[in-house]
C-alpha cells in the first residue's frame, strides 16, 4: 500500500549481476512466475484464508483469531518483500502492475470491513480509511497522462501505522493494549488524512503543470507552422515578381526594336522620295 506497484519497479527475468542491482543489457521483459509476483498472488490467496479465520468459531475465539492476525502480518510481510525484490532484480509484468495494489487494498479493506462488522472498530473509520485509499487511487488515474505521484515518506508511515493499528484490533487485547491499539489507530486516521490532502495537492499541481506544458508546446508548434508558412509565402511572391520583371524586360526589347526597324523604314522611304524628285527634275531640263 505504498502507492507504487511492486511488482512494477523494472523488469528483467536475467541472472542480477553483485550488488542486486541489473546490467543495462539485463533489462527484459520479466517472467509472469518471478518471485515478486508470486508473492503478490499469495498476498492475495491470503485475503479470503484471513476472513475465514477471523469469522471462525463466531469471531472471538482467540486462537483463531491469532490465527488470523499471523495471516494478516504475512500479507503485509509480503508486501515489504515483494517491493524489494522487484527494485533490486529489476522484476515487472503487466501483472504485478495491476495484482499488487489490488492485493494491499484487498487485505487491508478486508481487516477493516470484518473488524467493523464484528463490532470491533467503528464504522467511520473503516470509511474514512477505504474512501481515502480509492480517492487517491482514482486521482492516479487523474494525474497518469501527466505524470506520476510518488509515494511519499508520510505514506510509508500511514501504511506501517495503519497495519500496526489493524493488526492490534485483530488479535484479542485487553486492559491498556487495547487503549494502546485505540490510540495507534487514531494516529493511523491522522496520517491517513494527512497524507491523502497531500497526494490531492501533488495532483492538482502535477495536473497544472501538465496542462501548461501542453498548452505551451501546442503553441510552440503553431508558431513553428506559422513562420513556415511566411517563408513558403515569401518565396512565391519572390519568384512571381522576378517573372514579371523579365516580362516586362523583354517587351521592351521588342517594343525598342520594333521602333528600330520602322525609323529604318522611314529612312529608306525618305531616300526613295529624294531620289524620285532628283530624277524628275533631270527629266523636265531634258524635254527644255
Amino acid at each position: 500500500m505504498t502507492g507504487v506497484p511492486a511488482s512494477a519497479a523494472g523488469g528483467s527475468g536475467a541472472k542480477p549481476v553483485r550488488g542486486g542491482k541489473l546490467g543495462t543489457a539485463a533489462v527484459n521483459q520479466a517472467s509472469l512466475w518471478n518471485i515478486a509476483n508470486i508473492l503478490t498472488m499469495l498476498r492475495l490467496l491470503l485475503v479470503p484464508g484471513f476472513v475465514l479465520l477471523l469469522f471462525h468459531d463466531g469471531g472471538y475465539d482467540p486462537v483463531w483469531r491469532s490465527f488470523a492476525w499471523a495471516a494478516f502480518a504475512i500479507a503485509m510481510i509480503t508486501d515489504l518483500f515483494d517491493g524489494h525484490l522487484a527494485r533490486a532484480y529489476n522484476l515487472v509484468t503487466d501483472f504485478g502492475k495491476i495484482a499488487d495494489p489490488i492485493a494491499d487494498k484487498a487485505i487491508m479493506g478486508a481487516a477493516l470491513v470484518s473488524l467493523s462488522v464484528l463490532g470491533d472498530l467503528p464504522w467511520w473509520i473503516t470509511g474514512v480509511i477505504i474512501a481515502r485509499e480509492l480517492g487517491i487511487t482514482l486521482m492516479r488515474f487523474w494525474v497518469i497522462r501527466h505524470a506520476v505521484i510518488p509515494a511519499s515518506r508520510g505514506g510509508k508511515l500511514k501504511t506501517l501505522a495503519q497495519g500496526t493499528a489493524v493488526g492490534m484490533y485483530v488479535l484479542a487485547l485487553t486492559g491498556p493494549l487495547a487503549t494502546l491499539r485505540f490510540w495507534m489507530m487514531m494516529v493511523a486516521v491522522v496520517l491517513t488524512v494527512v497524507t491523502g490532502l497531500d497526494y490531492v495537492r501533488q495532483a492538482v499541481v502535477l495536473r497544472r503543470k501538465g496542462l501548461a506544458a501542453e498548452r505551451a508546446a501546442v503553441a510552440e508548434r503553431a508558431a513553428e507552422a506559422t513562420e513556415a508558412l511566411q517563408a513558403a509565402a515569401g518565396t512565391s511572391v519572390g519568384g512571381t515578381a522576378e517573372g514579371t520583371v523579365g516580362a516586362g524586360s523583354t517587351a521592351g526589347a521588342v517594343a525598342g526594336a520594333t521602333d528600330v526597324r520602322g525609323g529604318v523604314t522611314d529612312v529608306h522611304g525618305g531616300v526613295t522620295e529624294v531620289r524620285g524628285t532628283a530624277e524628275a527634275r533631270d527629266a523636265a531640263e531634258a524635254e527644255r
